[in-house]
């Protein structure tokens, strides 16, 4: 009896001692790594098993960057890794006291660098990026060059926004079709449109496989002055059978749907998947934040509902509609202030039919073909002043003009040299009574 609880306690010991032992190897672990190139940086990111301490420093003479995590152990292949076209020239590891990791980027030059961890969420587990920042940044364009460089009469410039991209797959959908793949296809295929047509010119927001913020998105259209900004999606939706295109404004309240509300919520939730890290809120961001009270927020809202409608109208010869009129939501891309955009759905991705449609080429080309025949009516139609459209073709170089407090339409009409009866058929109007935030065209004279 004394020999089998002696056995038990035995047993019991060395299975207390087993179990410390495998709890001691079971280490954090770096089990994947990836590296995207943007235009201006570099990322860097890891997969871990569990969050963990890192720090981060440059080295100079030569140029290299240490990235020191402990407790854990390396199971990636590092050299696995394309290094062409980044500053990386080769990277080393190193154990230290046994437990740490040290990894060393030799770089061909300097670069400024961050690092961030990312806690796990419904497409990662943990995570930690480590972006490497260009020193050499192209000097901005002032509007004096823009003017030299154009003449007299500017191009008409459309920002194309592909969504998610890089870490960020965005939906997948049949047969691993990647949203951020599809996008691009469209976006680059819509740029070859609007940079073929005389008055327009393109700007991809996204060029390539990288991720931006969605914050940053809007500022790179503001930067290259664009007239409107289109951002193309392909997303999924809970329900598979789910179909159609849609086109998207931002909504001042709640969704038009619920359809609407739940894209939205998806869509902004991409920054915490393609990865940032504790982003700053900035005094701009709190003005965006509240803006929709601003008056300049109500002519760009209606002139994004006008130009989502001619683009909807379009798509709706090639593509089946979710809905036949321009929903809104609280899109977060669409939170500028000062210019008109508009979120493109070409289809759900989770949708197997539509699916197999945005993978083809020719039928990314004809959505493309869409959406820039809608944008074209809609300038066209509108044309702003001082533009090349407005001087070759456009229905006349009218000016749009935003009621405040206090205008009259008799005031407006002395003010612009036309009589009230004119600005009344311009504008469709049965009587004079005018209301602030309504947009009034201006016909030229």
């Amino acid at each position: 009896m004394a020999h089998h609880r002696h056995h038990r306690a035995y047993s019991l010991l060395t299975g207390l001692l087993l179990l410390c032992l495998s709890v001691e190897a079971v280490a954090t672990v770096i089990h994947g790594v990836r590296l995207w190139r943007a235009p201006d940086h570099t990322r860097l990111v890891f997969d871990l098993s569990a969050g963990a301490e890192h720090s981060l420093f440059a080295l100079e003479n030569p140029d290299r960057l240490v990235v020191d995590i402990d407790d854990i152990n390396l199971a990636a292949d590092l050299d696995a890794l394309e290094l062409k076209g980044t500053p990386i020239s080769g990277i080393r590891t190193a154990t230290r006291e046994g437990k740490h990791l040290r990894i060393v980027l030799d770089l061909k030059q300097a670069v400024k660098p961050r690092s961030f961890p990312l806690k796990a969420n419904e497409q990662y587990g943990d995570r930690l990026v480590v972006d490497l920042y260009d020193l050499e940044k192209e000097s901005e364009k002032s509007v004096a060059d823009l003017i030299t460089a154009q003449g007299s009469e500017r191009d008409i410039i459309i920002g194309i926004d592909a969504g998610h991209g890089g870490d960020d797959p965005g939906a997948i959908g049949p047969n691993k079709i990647h949203e951020k793949k599809v996008v691009l296809d469209i976006s680059q295929e819509l740029k070859r449109l609007v940079d073929r047509e005389p008055g327009f010119r393109g700007v991809l927001i996204r060029t390539g496989d990288y991720y931006i913020p969605l914050r940053e998105r809007t500022d790179i259209a503001r930067e290259n002055r664009v007239d409107l900004f289109v951002s193309v999606h392909a997303d999924a939706f809970k329900n598979p059978a789910a179909r159609g295109a849609s086109v998207f404004a931002l909504s001042p309240g709640g969704a038009t749907s619920e359809t609407a509300r739940y894209l939205a919520e998806r869509e902004n939730r991409a920054d915490l998947v393609g990865g940032v890290g504790s982003v700053k809120i900035s005094d701009k961001d709190k003005v965006l934040a509240s803006v929709l009270l601003d008056l300049s927020m109500t002519a760009t809202l209606n002139s994004s509902l006008e130009a989502g409608k001619e683009v909807l109208d379009e798509m709706g010869s090639i593509a089946r509609l979710h809905k036949r009129h321009v929903e809104q939501a609280g899109f977060l891309v669409l939170k500028s202030p000062d210019i008109p955009s508009i979120l493109v759905e070409t289809g759900f991705i989770s949708n197997p039919t539509e699916a197999r449609q945005l993978a083809d080429r020719a039928y990314q080309q004809q959505m493309a073909q869409a959406i820039f025949v809608g944008v074209k009516r809609y300038f066209y139609n509108r044309p702003p002043l001082g533009t090349w459209v407005a001087a070759n073709g456009g229905s006349g170089a009218e000016q749009v003009y935003v009621i405040a407090r206090g205008d009259t339409l008799s005031g407006i009409a002395a003010r612009h040299n036309v009589s009230v009866d004119t600005l009344l058929r311009h504008n469709s109007l049965s009587s004079t009574n005018i209301r602030v935030g309504q947009r009034i065209k201006i016909p030229s004279t």
